[in-house]
């Protein structure tokens, strides 16, 4: 097996030690212009950390020759599933003190190669911690403890094939191990998705999001993943087992629900039954500026109470604003629920435009110095400032009416 971690599909290395790829971390100077919007911050950012700088010890234990294909014990790929990826893990990281690295990480591609690390590892005194994305945020992926003489990580990723579709039923039966974008991939030739999209869709897989009971962005309706489950077939030290695949069933307790949310310490999840839905042919998206915080809540619970259930719904405050501007603007003439949003523009019929040289404040603009634009004005279109409110820097006409999509700054959502 290879020796670093990569993505299905893509020869892109993974981070071991934060969100996202390799080659995608930000640099210094654009950690500091980051840094610089949250008060309390370092003025220099911490080195990126090495893994030959970690104390990564021989392995505590040696697998059978049957079962050498099936592991590594890369220092790598063992610093790479010794955490998730959560705030306190990515500090921990770049501190170098990851805590307990484990000896091995096994890479099984079907039911039977579970079932055969799961008998050898309980008859030598393995732990087993299940690893799908590994982009926990509760230590989920992590053991803790001394009870175990060794640790084996067993990452699923290798088990990402979609196995069988029902158009008829709109379900698929699908191995635990597809990330979010290769899962929903193999159903797009169908005309069918899951339409189950967390935070991490990129880096997770549909395992994670069983055994942690995942939540979506599109959080009306359909909120939990657990709305989708038809059947669950679950790999334990005791044998597997599949649960009945229903479409509704109000017999007894549903075998499913002890293993939705288990973080995997009941038994290793490894296919699933999934209700899928038809992909949208039409989308439309908008967004609205409210000058108070409260009038903003109000009318987010008046959308949420209305039945419009609408895909997404999101609230965001002024600081994550600046980092994720909204994708289209509605003029100020226009109501978002009475009217469709006006069509985004293209790169070919928008103006060209340069913005000017910074002024003295201007310089000082953390937004443009990692975007290379000012902040947008609060409300585009709308009668208020039509100017960055941090260097003063003039938004174009064009800008203020119809803005059209940005890229998030580089870096964003890899704090070093």
């Amino acid at each position: 097996m290879p020796a670093t971690a990569t993505d299905p599909g893509t020869s892109r290395i993974r981070s071991w030690w934060g969100w996202g790829y390799a080659d995608a971390q930000p640099d210094d100077a654009e950690c500091a212009a980051l840094g610089a919007l949250l008060p309390g911050t370092l003025a220099r950012p911490l080195p990126i950390p090495r893994v030959a700088d970690l104390t990564i010890g021989p392995p505590g234990v040696t697998v059978p020759s049957a079962l050498a294909h099936l592991v590594t014990a890369d220092p790598r790929a063992r610093a790479a599933h010794a955490m998730g990826k959560a705030y306190r893990d990515v500090i921990r990281a770049l501190r170098g003190r990851p805590g307990r690295i484990p000896d091995l990480v096994g890479r099984p591609t079907c039911d039977r190669e579970v079932a055969d690390l799961l008998d050898w590892a309980g008859g030598h005194g393995v732990a087993v911690v299940p690893f799908g994305g590994g982009s926990s945020v509760v230590g989920g992926v992590e053991y803790r403890g001394d009870a175990h003489r060794a640790v084996l990580s067993l990452d699923l990723t290798a088990m990402d094939r979609v196995l069988e579709i029902d158009t008829a039923a709109r379900s698929a039966r699908i191995q635990a191990g597809a990330l979010g974008p290769v899962l929903e991939e193999q159903l797009r030739p169908h005309g069918l998705t899951l339409r189950h999209f967390p935070q991490s869709f990129e880096f997770s897989t549909l395992g994670g999001w069983l055994a942690t009971r995942a939540g979506g962005h599109y959080a009306t309706v359909h909120t939990r993943i657990d709305d989708f489950v038809q059947s669950l077939r679950v790999v334990t030290p005791a044998g597997a087992g599949t649960s009945r695949r229903l479409p509704a069933s109000g017999a007894g307790p549903s075998p499913d629900r002890f293993f939705l949310g288990s973080e995997g310490t009941l038994g290793v999840i490894t296919e699933a039954w999934m209700r899928l839905q038809e992909r949208p042919r039409w989308k439309a998206a908008t967004s609205v500026a409210f000058a108070d915080f409260h009038r903003a809540l109000d009318a987010v619970r008046a959308i949420a109470q209305s039945d419009l259930a609408p895909a997404n719904c999101r609230l965001l405050d002024p600081g994550r604003r600046c980092c994720r501007a909204p994708r289209t603007t509605v003029p100020p003439s226009s109501s978002w629920v009475s009217n469709p949003p006006p069509a985004r523009s293209t790169a070919a019929s928008r103006p060209r435009w340069t913005w000017p040289a910074p002024t003295a404040a201007g310089a000082l603009c953390p937004r443009r110095a990692v975007t290379g634009r000012p902040r947008p004005p609060s409300a585009p279109g709308a009668r208020r400032s039509s100017a960055c409110p941090t260097c003063a820097t003039v938004w174009p006409a064009w800008a203020r009416s119809s803005r059209p999509s940005r890229p998030r700054p580089p870096g964003a959502g890899s704090p070093r």
